[in-house]
């Protein structure tokens, strides 16, 4: 998930954000005495949530001799290409951070390699999509177009190439279009047309009826719309790309739409394939008690309709299985890692060829810039293979 400096940021923000909000409003709940009742609606409000708050946790410490000094954390001292964003009341901006140069107990220091300069004293976030605003920033041609869907027109980003195979990519939640133009010149060179959809709830989408987000549950639909729009274009087949709970989304796709047998491949960034497993962990966060994460969903289900048991993809995987790369990073504190091993260790009694790929260090959603290199390497090679006609399936690490 990534987005705009004052609408949304990236899928790892989104993540730690939530959790905060959640244990905050929980001291506040249990101050007033709202009891269980009320921490349960009150965390089934932030997870429906679709408005958007950014947090800047670090601090900018100096500026100088191309590199960046930041307060030294568990996020700013992860490995690998970051974006850092900021914004005051007089400025915001986003700059390109390289690996790790320094790093003392209290502050780590990281090249500027691109983008624009903070100064120093900014509050800032790292940031996993390190690229505004849209695919030139990725030196590739595109087109503004407008999907047309079932609540209205949606956006989205057409980046043509001469293939008949188009991938269609889905961010997650809280996220943006822009969460894409990390993979989009690797895609690009596969020959593949690329479309980067919004969804309803997105900035300048349509919003769904309640205002709510359905967690996948009716998002799915614009995907499908998406994947027609591809079709009356020429796609002779689609691959699926999606991040954090694009993969709920595109999960719910791939079971319950007509178009689903039209998917050739699947790639899933960080994805969300078990709902209750995701809230049970990010309680776990916040210290939260046991019986907390199940009153929660119980909440949830009856505000939205949502069947939680359909979003448990092991149990109940889609009712079509492309081929599928599932990449997650060891250190996602947002979504569980574990969700993903099981679903891989499980896709062969699914009838489901999988590669899973595991990912040391780094939060959600950011496999990629752990190492944008290696990370590239994986997803074309099995795109290709796939594609190609060949069999494909295995899991295996990546190193950062």
């Amino acid at each position: 998930m990534s987005g705009c400096a004052l609408h949304t940021v990236a899928g790892i923000i989104i993540g730690v954000m939530l959790l905060r909000r959640v244990g905050a409003g929980l001291g506040v709940g249990l101050g007033m005495g709202a009891g269980a009742a009320g921490i349960g609606w009150f965390y089934s409000s932030v997870l429906l949530d679709t408005s958007a708050r950014p947090v800047f946790p670090e601090r900018v410490l100096a500026v100088a001799d191309g590199a960046i000094t930041l307060t030294a954390s568990r996020l700013t001292t992860q490995p690998g290409t970051w974006g850092l964003r900021w914004a005051s009341d007089h400025e915001s901006g986003l700059a390109v951070l390289g690996p790790v140069a320094g790093e003392s107990k209290h502050e780590v220091v990281r090249p500027l390699i691109g983008g624009d300069r903070p100064e120093p004293g900014s509050a800032a976030v790292l940031d996993a999509g390190p690229y505004d605003p849209d695919p030139a920033a990725r030196g590739l041609a595109f087109e503004n177009v407008d999907v047309p869907g079932p609540l209205g027109s949606y956006p989205a980003w057409f980046v043509p190439a001469d293939g008949d195979t188009w991938a269609v990519l889905v961010h997650g939640r809280g996220g943006a279009r822009r969460e894409a133009l990390r993979i989009l010149p690797a895609l690009h060179a596969l020959g593949l047309q690329q479309l980067v959809i919004s969804y309803r709830n997105d900035v300048d989408a349509p919003a769904s009826p309640d205002g709510y987000y359905h967690l996948g549950d009716t998002e799915w639909e614009d995907v499908e719309a998406a994947v027609r729009f591809a079709v009356e274009r020429g796609a002779r087949r689609i691959v699926l790309f999606g991040w954090s709970m694009g993969g709920a989304v595109t999960g719910a796709f791939l079971d319950r739409s007509a178009d689903a047998a039209r998917v050739a491949a699947v790639v899933w960034d960080a994805p969300l394939v078990d709902w209750r497993a995701t809230l049970r962990q990010q309680a776990r966060n916040r210290r939260l008690p046991p019986g907390f994460s199940p009153l929660a969903s119980a909440v949830t289900s009856r505000r939205i309709g949502i069947d939680f048991n359909r979003f448990d993809l092991v149990r109940n995987p889609p009712a079509v299985r492309p081929p599928t790369l599932v990449v997650h990073s060891a250190g996602d504190t947002a979504v569980p890692v574990s969700a993903s091993r099981a679903l891989a260790a499980a896709s062969g009694d699914l009838g489901w060829p999988m590669r899973y790929l595991e990912v040391p260090l780094v939060e959600h959603t950011a496999s990629w810039n752990a190492d944008p290199a290696a990370y590239e390497q994986e997803v074309t090679s099995f795109l290709a293979e796939v594609l190609d006609g060949r069999p494909e399936g295995g899991a295996g690490t990546m190193g950062v």
